[in-house]
């Protein structure tokens, strides 16, 4: 895939810091992978305007997805085209939910942009990204990107706050009133493709991914023709009770190293490389398939090969993407 052409419009700096320090004095507390970052929203049952008339966008939308235990259950997640899990401070994880065939009514809880995410989101044309702050000198960078960065400071009717959790984890977004309609998959510029399962691979009813402080077990589910998450041993399910079964999941080997970023607890925030090439586990179907994975730019989709070069195509459905750490 090759570079697009792509237009720009993204909060200026000025507006971002004024959001960073909103989002310093809304959280109160800080939690092992945030400092103070997330804005304030609407208590819910406060917010009585009508929705706005959001802008029209052709592409995705990206939500920055607390996953700590204080979050959990989280909302919206099943209508999620891609779920991409990222390691962050403290060996904690964090999702990016990504929606292009359907918007939830609800979000959430919402939580910080990290570096990586950048790199990450550069592979489609102008993405919209919620998210609830981030680092101070990070600002800059988010600002720079060929984006469209939604802070709650930015398109505060857009979040309220839920009495379900505590602060910081209880911010939530409202995707109608950031965009009128889901883009379409045409707008899920990835690279993946789908359709019938390659041959070979082995047998698979469960993989575990770990990082230092988390867990991720996808079991399959005959019955379901999907794969079960769990989260640190428990099954992950939503508000609503459901559970969150994708239909593929990809385990992606990367290089994870240190950035220039740390919390207000000096942890410094992993940056995931997702530019390279290396080695992937593609399941799907009850099986789990030994890939290559490539991409080459940062404007590019990542292709993922047999060991003959042949493509591998995904399973119709939510897709997980898990980075975990290359040997």
């Amino acid at each position: 895939m090759g570079r697009r052409a792509r237009t720009r419009r993204a909060a200026t700096t000025a507006v971002l810091l004024a959001t960073a320090m909103t989002i310093s004095l809304a959280a109160g507390c800080s939690t092992p992978g945030d400092g103070r970052d997330d804005g304030r929203a609407p208590e819910r049952g406060q917010d009585q305007s009508p929705d706005p008339t959001p802008t029209a966008t052709d592409s995705v939308l990206a939500v920055k997805i607390d996953n700590v235990r204080q979050a959990k259950p989280q909302t919206g997640l099943d209508s999620a085209d891609i779920v991409y899990v990222e390691q962050v401070e403290g060996g904690l994880s964090r999702l990016m939910a990504v929606y292009a065939t359907k918007l939830p009514k609800v979000v959430g809880p919402v939580r910080s942009a990290r570096e990586s995410d950048l790199e990450l989101l550069r592979q489609f044309d102008e993405p919209t990204l919620a998210f609830s702050g981030a680092q101070r000198k990070l600002l800059p960078l988010i600002d720079q990107a060929p984006l469209n960065a939604q802070p709650p400071g930015e398109t505060a009717d857009a979040y309220y706050r839920g009495a379900d959790k505590p602060a910081p984890h209880n911010l939530y977004l409202r995707p109608a009133r950031l965009m009128p309609q889901a883009p379409g998959a045409d707008a899920l510029t990835t690279g993946f493709r789908y359709g019938a399962a390659p041959s070979g691979g082995t047998a698979d009813t469960s993989e575990t991914v770990r990082y230092p402080a988390a867990s991720f077990t996808f079991s399959w589910s005959e019955s379901r023709n999907r794969w079960l998450v769990s989260q640190d041993g428990a099954p992950t399910v939503q508000t609503d009770g459901k559970r969150l079964a994708p239909a593929t999941v990809v385990v992606q080997y990367v290089n994870i190293r240190k950035s220039d970023y740390h919390d207000s607890n000096g942890n410094y925030t992993p940056y995931t490389e997702t530019v390279g090439s290396g080695k992937a586990k593609v399941l799907r179907d009850g099986r789990a398939y030994d890939v290559d994975w490539k991409r080459a730019q940062d404007t590019d989709g990542t292709e993922f090969t047999t060991s003959d070069g042949s493509p591998v195509n995904f399973a119709e459905g939510q897709v997980w993407v898990v980075f975990a750490k290359a040997a």
